[in-house]
């Protein structure tokens, strides 16, 4: 990491507000989380960020795993997703930079399309980690999908829905032994370029998922 950022770390650390410290004197004790025999509360359980990782290519099929629980169609009649979006408006697009190029994610066939032959993984983040992954994921939000929500609130409920995209893709790394991390310190306006978005189009966060470094 370059001291440029190392001291941009340290300033966004000092900036966190304290927690509110008063708290009401009612207490109600809650029983011990069950986690035993519940598939999704292990894996709540193993839930975190990694920020190592190593460089072997996820092999294709579970790519394809990963990409479908993250914001696949899991009701092919109505063409509901797997996260929820305010309106079903949908309006966030599931960008894969790799080696090979970077590729859009098209839910209704299942098929990732490629968007541009550059390698976005280096513009997908300032830290130093982001050069070892094998993927990175990007969540662009499509405000043409949202013209009947509020101008104010179309990033709001953008990042709402990214937030629960991005939350699948921590609990599907969680059951498959893989290492992920959610950012948002990276350059928009370049990574927005690489990209070839539009105007009604913004880069809001981006994933780095891979294979844990050993």
């Amino acid at each position: 990491m370059t001291t440029t950022s190392q001291l941009s770390t340290s300033l966004i650390a000092h900036l966190k507000p304290d927690r509110v410290k008063e708290r009401s004197e009612a207490v109600l004790d809650l029983p011990t989380p069950r986690m035993a025999g519940a598939p999704l509360m292990e894996l709540l359980a193993r839930r975190k960020s990694h920020r190592e990782f190593a460089p072997t290519p996820l092999p294709i099929e579970l790519l394809s795993d990963l990409l479908w629980a993250a914001f696949g169609i899991n009701r092919p009649d109505t063409g509901g997703r797997t996260a929820p979006s305010a309106m079903n408006a949908q309006e966030i697009d599931v960008y894969a930079a790799m080696a090979g190029g970077t590729y859009v994610l098209d839910a209704r066939p299942h098929q990732l399309h490629r968007v541009a032959e550059v390698d976005a993984r280096e513009l997908a983040g300032y830290t130093d980690f982001v050069d070892h992954a094998t993927l990175d994921l990007i969540y662009v939000a499509d405000t043409a999908h949202t013209r009947e929500v509020p101008i104010a609130e179309q990033e709001l409920y953008a990042a709402a829905c990214a937030g629960a995209i991005a939350q699948n893709v921590y609990l599907f790394c969680a059951g498959h032994g893989l290492s992920t991390v959610l950012r948002g310190w990276f350059d928009r306006v370049a990574l927005g370029q690489a990209l070839r978005l539009g105007h009604h189009e913004k880069v809001l966060f981006t994933q780095t998922v891979g294979f844990a470094a050993h």
